[in-house]
């Protein structure tokens, strides 16, 4: 596009425009590849192939699969609030590293402290708008959950959600539905663009590549298509979410075999480096083995592996071990 064009469109419309050229390659076909690349040459954290046919066989059949906590979410009103709210709470679903330093909620995980207290929110005064989230204070969010806004992770959040308001505000004209309009009823369209922005960015070096891995973009897809926010035809192409807590479930359950120094170091409580060997291996070991159980399994998808094994993580079995934790914006 020449200077002149440029100049007849603007560049935020240029910058749309852009952002819609169609890719070579889907991106959630580049994340699954990438998980296979790394899963095949990891030494950290191996795939225990052999397992795989006995797990996929015990998995609940699709209908049995959980949903969205409706206690703990916006899971009614109009279309444009639920969007609101699970853009937002997905452009701050992160901070597992820090979760253990945050006041939580009586019985409640870090997650769901951050997702209740935007609830509560959401319920006193609405939604925030694409601008006043592109100005929100690290104090106001901080307020909002119940946390010190001293504390690192609220700055990263505000970052976050300031990042979210203005591509709402420039890309959608305010909308928190434009993404998924502009989707086409596609989940991979909506990660695909979400995946340009700062406040969903989730890639790592790994061997001397660039591996996509995209937890929030997909998360956000899902939570919208659950709430009937958005109807895509394509759900069953996303990858597992790839976080902490699955690899985590994937070793007590003998499917991810960590090295003894790895696991050593865990559950001392030492702080596993974001975009380490290690981490990077956990994470696409995840992605890698939910993709070899859809293949076993005709009646399930990776998203919903990861559905199944993210609400087994919250079980008394797996919260009695330490979990691996890095401090990532992430997950």
């Amino acid at each position: 596009m020449d200077q002149v064009t440029v100049a007849a469109f603007g560049a935020v419309t240029v910058a749309r425009l852009a952002a819609r050229i169609p890719r070579a390659v889907p991106l959630v076909d580049d994340i699954r590849d990438g998980a296979a690349w790394v899963a095949a040459q990891a030494t950290h954290v191996v795939v225990d192939r052999d397992a795989i046919d006995a797990y996929a066989a015990a998995f609940a059949s699709r209908g049995e699969l959980p949903g969205i906590d409706a206690d703990a979410h916006v899971v009614d009103g109009p279309a444009e609030l639920r969007a609101a709210f699970f853009l937002t709470l997905d452009a701050i679903n992160f901070g597992s590293g820090w979760f253990p330093t945050i006041r939580k909620r009586a019985g409640r995980s870090g997650y769901f402290t951050v997702a209740l207290g935007l609830r509560d929110r959401f319920r006193a005064h609405g939604a925030w708008s694409a601008a006043e989230l592109s100005e929100l204070s690290t104090a106001e969010i901080a307020g909002v959950l119940g946390q010190d806004p001293q504390h690192e992770l609220m700055a990263l959040f505000a970052r976050s959600l300031n990042d979210l308001g203005a591509r709402i505000t420039s890309d959608h004209d305010g909308r928190f539905l434009g993404p998924v309009e502009a989707s086409g009823a596609s989940a991979v369209a909506l990660v695909e663009e979400l995946a340009t922005w700062n406040c969903f960015r989730d890639v790592s070096p790994y061997g001397g590549r660039t591996i996509p891995l995209f937890k929030r973009a997909q998360v956000a897809a899902s939570d919208l298509a659950l709430v009937g926010a958005a109807a895509f035809g394509d759900l069953e192409r996303l990858t597992l979410f790839a976080d902490n807590l699955i690899p985590h479930v994937l070793r007590l359950d003998g499917i991810l075999r960590f090295e003894p120094a790895l696991v050593a170091r865990i559950e001392a409580g030492e702080l596993i480096e974001h975009d380490s060997p290690e981490e990077v291996e956990m994470r696409a070991g995840a992605i890698h083995v939910a993709e070899l159980i859809a293949a076993a399994r005709a009646d399930l998808t990776p998203a919903l592996v990861d559905q199944t094994l993210w609400t087994r993580g919250g079980g008394a079995r797996y919260k009695a071990v330490p979990r691996p934790r890095a401090r990532s914006t992430a997950y």
